[in-house]
């Protein structure tokens, strides 16, 4: 179903959302669009939602499985704007949303669906679960200038460090931390300070009135909690070209990167049990 903008989604669509968790994809480039899609759709996402320019060609099988909603990310604020768009008329329903050349892993993936995942997490009374964004890499950037390859994909093993969030008084907030690593920490020179953070709130079940901030935390500062109070819980990871990309199409930042390669550029296996055991995510209770 194809969608002419955010107001024809939110009027004709969003009522035919019925079940989630929903993936909202939002297409920043023509990188890898598909395979994020395919990825997701493997993770038997119920529903998938691409915001995408009129640029986007898609193949037959995907263009009949998902929700397409002409949208462009060029103008501020764009993904907030559409996130908050569609909490609000999709009221209890779990949500995921990403960019497109990013691919979503939770523990034991290959074998469990992501409703079961929810399932679980909102039996533990959760409404929203932490996630890692993870820097993925080509090593060859004469072969693949963009830093974008499915079969030659690296990551970093190590370098990833939590600080204390604090709130506005300067005191540190409960069960918060801001996480940094990957190559947003390496290259921070070429980074704003305000874009250096890996966490996301990715996952999170949609509530009127909480919104999504520009930082991928919400205003319900429980919903960006890593954990309940009692124990530990379901995280994940999102793994990430979108550094990567914009590290090799940056001017200030293109031609003082001849390689990403370092003493811990590790290759990626896409399987979730190599995220489980570098510690880049954690089942919790699931087993």
């Amino acid at each position: 179903m194809r969608y002419e903008d955010l107001k024809d989604f939110l009027k004709n669509g969003a009522d035919r959302l019925k079940k989630g968790p929903v993936a909202l994809i939002f297409v920043e480039d023509l990188v890898e669009v598909e395979s994020t899609i395919r990825h997701h759709h493997n993770l038997r996402f119920p529903e998938i939602v691409v915001f995408a320019p009129d640029e986007l060609a898609l193949p037959m099988d995907l263009s009949e499985t998902v929700h397409r909603v002409r949208y462009s990310m060029r103008f501020p604020n764009a993904l907030e704007m559409a996130v908050n768009s569609i909490i609000d008329a999709v009221p209890g329903i779990w949500l995921y949303y990403c960019y497109n050349a990013e691919y979503l892993f939770y523990p034991f993936c290959e074998t469990r669906g992501v409703g079961e995942m929810v399932t679980f997490h909102s039996e533990e009374r959760r409404d929203a679960m932490l996630s890692y964004v993870i820097d993925l890499y080509a090593l060859d950037l004469d072969v693949t200038p963009n830093a974008v390859s499915l079969e030659e994909t690296y990551l970093d093993r190590s370098g990833y460090y939590a600080l204390a969030r604090p709130d506005f008084h300067g005191h540190p907030k409960e069960r918060q931390l801001d996480f940094f690593g990957g190559l947003r920490w390496r290259y921070e020179e070429h980074v704003p300070a305000t874009r250096r953070k890996i966490d996301r709130i990715a996952i999170f079940k949609a509530t009127r009135g909480v919104k999504l901030r520009s930082d991928h935390t919400f205003s319900d500062e429980e919903y960006n909690t890593y954990s309940c109070p009692w124990h530990h819980n379901i995280t994940a990871a999102i793994c990430s070209f979108r550094t990567a990309k914009a590290l090799k199409s940056n001017a200030g930042s293109m031609f003082e990167i001849p390689s990403f390669r370092w003493h811990n550029s590790v290759p990626f296996n896409w399987q979730s049990q190599q995220l489980l055991d570098l510690g880049l995510m954690e089942p919790g209770q699931w087993f």
